[in-house]
């Protein structure tokens, strides 16, 4: 399934922020087609797809949709697009000038800027969906970042989660959960890109966590494997193949045993409820 949103292709001008200049160049690789790195774009659309259907699946349009930590807004601008009632919300207050000059559809937005620690009591209870996209991996206590998540959205409301998968074969990043103290991070979070990454976790720790903050655990999956993201040396073959057999190796590997998938799975995303 594809999304697509009205937008104007931005080049980076002189005077930009730096903020502007990230978001442009991961514009460029995500939505406008720039093919500096196929695996990059292939593993960005793999998550786009699954989590917008993941949100059709659980809200029609007209609901509430708060997208934390929004960045350039693509997913706040998707899910406006499909006509959900959506707050946008990042650290960073001046990209919402930015997401305003890339897509018209900005003047749907509700603009909310602040860190979720810090906003949550303003909004708690009234979202229909929380989307956390690449967030929870870039946060030093990923358990009160769950508990914080679970009372933004109302009973019976979704939260929608996406991280790179902590199992995968490649990861060298420590487990929260063998951690004696994250406090030793908290100088480290909230930093952008893959930088940034404190703990990527793990299936196992996703479902403890979600437990441990009241939410449901609706469903969990694994997907991207090292030939779509072009890792173990295998970008280079990624200009050269055709998708349907990069689609196709994406579908065999959803044949495997769990644990396979966990060692060959570099993305997941999580659907979560909070009970009614």
């Amino acid at each position: 399934m594809t999304h697509t949103f009205e937008t104007t292709r931005l080049d980076a001008q002189p005077g930009w922020p730096e903020s502007w200049r990230v978001s442009q160049h991961h514009d460029d690789v995500e939505i406008w087609g720039r093919k500096s790195n196929p695996g990059y774009t292939r593993m960005y659309h793999q998550r786009r797809d699954r989590v917008l259907s993941a949100l059709r699946s659980v809200a029609a349009p007209g609901a509430r949709v708060l997208d934390l930590a929004a960045a350039q807004g693509n997913f706040s601008l998707a899910a406006a697009a499909m006509g959900y009632d959506v707050t946008w919300n990042d650290l960073r207050a001046d990209l919402i000038d930015y997401v305003k000059l890339k897509s018209p559809l900005a003047a749907r937005l509700h603009f909310h800027p602040g860190n979720i620690f810090d906003v949550s009591d303003d909004v708690a209870g009234t979202f229909d969906v929380a989307l956390a996209l690449e967030v929870v991996e870039h946060v030093a206590h990923p358990d009160a970042f769950l508990a914080q998540l679970a009372k933004v959205v109302r009973p019976g409301g979704h939260i929608i989660i996406s991280t790179p998968n902590g199992g995968y074969f490649l990861n060298t990043l420590p487990r929260f959960s063998d951690c004696p103290d994250a406090a030793i991070f908290e100088d480290q979070q909230f930093k952008p890109d893959s930088d940034g990454h404190i703990f990527l976790l793990h299936q196992d720790e996703i479902a403890a966590l979600s437990a441990r903050a009241g939410l449901e655990l609706v469903r969990h999956e694994m997907f991207t494997t090292p030939l779509s993201a072009g890792h173990a040396k295998t970008r280079h073959l990624l200009p050269f193949l055709p998708a349907a057999v990069i689609e196709a190796a994406e579908r065999l590997t959803t044949l495997l045993p769990l644990a396979a998938r966990r060692k060959l799975s570099s993305a997941s995303i999580t659907l979560l409820r909070r009970p009614a």
